[in-house]
């Protein structure tokens, strides 16, 4: 069964500058166990939520599969880690999520890719290796609750 392994809602931007001077550090609690999203607006508590510039990336997802073992959301910034969910191959299509509170609809509109920040966060290489596997940048279309752990999952063709 798939699952949601982390959930990360960061009020904080961490990678400003050069990747070469670092990343800034990380607020306190920004992985979490459960997210409240509100359609077209995003994560509540997350850095772009309700951001104009970011309507449609406002949520990010990623698969664990594409990730070297031991790197999570920390490392690469993105909202929602998933296990089991091909998200790379979901864009142009409607991503439905239920973690037991009801089904939360996210709009998959392009692909998230990598930066040279990878190569500093995940390690030498991470950039150029997760090209085509970086993730999804998405717009909630229905407001909802995600959790940690089991996740039904619908993919609805548009």
């Amino acid at each position: 069964m798939p699952d949601i392994v982390e959930l990360l809602a960061s009020p904080a931007h961490r990678f400003v500058g050069r990747p070469a001077d670092g990343p800034a550090p990380a607020p306190a609690g920004e992985l979490v166990e459960q997210v409240a999203l509100r359609a077209e607006l995003g994560i509540v508590g997350d850095r772009y939520f309700g951001k104009p510039a970011h309507r449609e990336a406002s949520v990010t997802v990623i698969a664990a599969e594409s990730l070297p073992p031991g790197t999570g959301l920390a490392q690469v910034r993105r909202n929602i880690l998933t296990s089991g969910i091909a998200v790379d191959e979901l864009v142009g299509t409607v991503l439905v999520l239920d973690t037991g509170q009801g089904p939360v609809r996210l709009r998959v509109n392009r692909p998230a890719h990598p930066c040279a920040w990878m190569d500093v966060t995940v390690g030498p290489g991470a950039w150029r290796g997760l090209r085509g596997r970086g993730g999804v940048r998405c717009t909630p279309l229905t407001d909802g609750v995600l959790r940690v752990g089991p996740v039904d999952v619908q993919i609805e063709r548009v």
